[in-house]
């Protein structure tokens, strides 16, 4: 399907600047991270990121989903733009103004009461990208995804230099120098140095994107500012649910293992669900072109045949994915130092997960686009509960092998809920039964790549890439039988 091969292209275009940002960052500065931080330093690096995904979630408050719906008319195009953007950039300033005022109250309720200079940092990082997820937003909906690319790109680059320099370079030269760097340089300010390359990142992603800020024509309807907030204000509950899915289980671990072991134990996890969340990144590209793609195709008669077509292939090439992660783990544990290795037991859970969570993202475009956005809170709410109590209950008994598995149950759930619903109000046969066998032979393959005894390097390599051709030649074989099925039901139908 032509359409299809859009939405394919544009995907990989919005890889450029999901996928190799993000791989940059794993691959150099998760690399770094857990070889020169202790599990403690790393563990509060993944709780304040984990705190970022909620507060990025209230600060935008669905408004990026509401940009695409409303910014359909292309009469009222500029007009939803700017009030979208003088929204965030009231809330975002007002948040960062009162974060400032309360830090005391604010560090002490994120237990960072003694060091509020990472809550300001925080709070900074937080305005900066709930404001730019607008323009971000505009370069989705024009279709301008090797800007959008570029600038997460360069992002991400500026980033990971300044924390070269800040915690490799300038502790050398400050061993070197008299003058004014040991008054401005502190060699053991250590984790601090993280947050601010990540403040300095935002702050250049800011400027790059101020073409598409400064050169429109200022303007706030508040009529289509309430719409939006109708419309979007569920979207915000039900983000802020799917948040607390993929960020409360950090939060948790620190406090329901005490404050002894606490941030020991999220720095631990934290390093193995980052390659666990590899998965997610593939999501997250997809998503990116996806939405806009979905929405575009809404009102057109071969909607529905679209959205099956576009969820069989996403849920083969997921599995791949799935697959290499699970399968080269002996390559991939690299990318985290060998004492935080331990934790890579939960790799094939969290990618598990993150595979269900893309399946939900793809499915639930039958609210967004018949304006049901309510079962999107009903649904990730859901998910969200069995979260809480998973983790609540088993953190205690099982450590972070809970949260692992917090993960899995909570986007399945959601998957259920969401096909439930939408047999009422949207339905779509999109045949997933047939896809089942995908899940099996992927889940067996990974079972035996974790139980077999392989000699060598060298034998693991060359039987899990055996593994991985059975499983690309029998999709391969299952498509071509599934197409030419579906041509000839056509066909018949059309005959009858």
């Amino acid at each position: 399907m032509k359409e299809v091969r859009q939405l394919a292209g544009q995907t990989i275009i919005y890889g450029l600047g999901t996928i190799v940002p993000r791989f940059l960052n794993y691959g150099i500065l998760t690399f770094f991270y857990t070889r020169i931080f202790q599990k403690e330093e790393y563990g509060i690096i993944t709780e304040l990121y984990a705190w970022m995904v909620l507060f990025l979630i209230i600060l935008t408050y669905g408004m990026e989903t509401g940009f695409f719906r409303f910014s359909q008319n292309s009469k009222n195009y500029e007009r939803v733009y700017s009030t979208t953007l003088i929204s965030l950039l009231i809330t975002s300033g007002l948040f960062l103004l009162l974060s400032n005022i309360f830090i005391k109250p604010f560090s002490q309720l994120l237990k960072y009461q003694n060091n509020t200079d990472y809550i300001r940092m925080f709070s900074a990082i937080l305005a900066i990208d709930a404001f730019t997820a607008i323009p971000f937003a505009r370069l989705r909906r024009e279709n301008k995804a090797l800007t959008f690319s570029i600038i997460k790109i360069l992002n991400v680059i500026i980033t990971i230099l300044i924390v070269i320099f800040l915690l490799v370079i300038a502790p050398e030269l400050y061993e070197k120098n008299n003058g004014f760097l040991r008054k401005i340089y502190n060699p053991d300010y250590g984790v601090g140095y993280v947050f601010l390359a990540n403040l300095i990142g935002s702050s250049a992603t800011l400027i790059m994107l101020l073409p598409f800020i400064v050169k429109i024509k200022f303007q706030f309807d508040v009529h289509i500012w309430k719409e939006m907030i109708m419309y979007s204000f569920p979207l915000l509950i039900a983000g802020l649910s799917g948040s607390i899915n993929d960020a409360i289980d950090k939060v948790l671990l620190r406090r329901l293992s005490g404050e002894t072991d606490g941030l020991y134990i999220v720095g631990e996890y934290g390093a193995g669900y980052k390659i666990g969340v590899l998965m997610a990144l593939f999501i997250q590209m997809f998503r990116y072109a996806a939405e806009p793609f979905f929405f575009e195709k809404a009102g057109k008669t071969n909607a529905k045949e679209t959205y099956v077509y576009v969820m069989k292939y996403f849920i083969i090439i997921m599995l791949t994915i799935f697959l290499v992660i699970n399968l080269y783990k002996s390559g991939i544990q690299f990318l985290i130092g060998k004492s935080y290795r331990d934790s890579l037991i939960v790799v094939p859970m969290i990618s598990m997960a993150y595979l269900l969570y893309g399946i939900y993202i793809n499915h639930s475009i039958w609210y967004k686009i018949n304006d049901l956005t309510r079962f999107g809170v009903y649904i990730t709410f859901s998910g969200a509960l069995i979260t809480i109590i998973i983790n609540v209950v088993f953190i205690p008994i099982y450590g972070y092998m809970a949260s692992a598995w917090a993960h899995v149950a909570s986007y399945f759930s959601m998957i259920v809920l969401s096909f439930i619903f939408a047999s009422k109000y949207y339905p779509i046969d999109y045949k997933m039964i047939k896809q089942m066998p995908y899940f099996f032979i992927a889940v067996l393959m990974v079972l035996f790549s974790l139980k077999f005894h392989y000699k060598n390097l060298l034998q693991e390599i060359v039987i899990n890439t055996i593994l991985l051709g059975i499983f690309i030649t029998y999709a391969e074989i299952k498509d071509k039988a599934v197409s030419v099925f579906i041509k000839k039901d056509k066909y018949e139908n059309k005959n009858c």
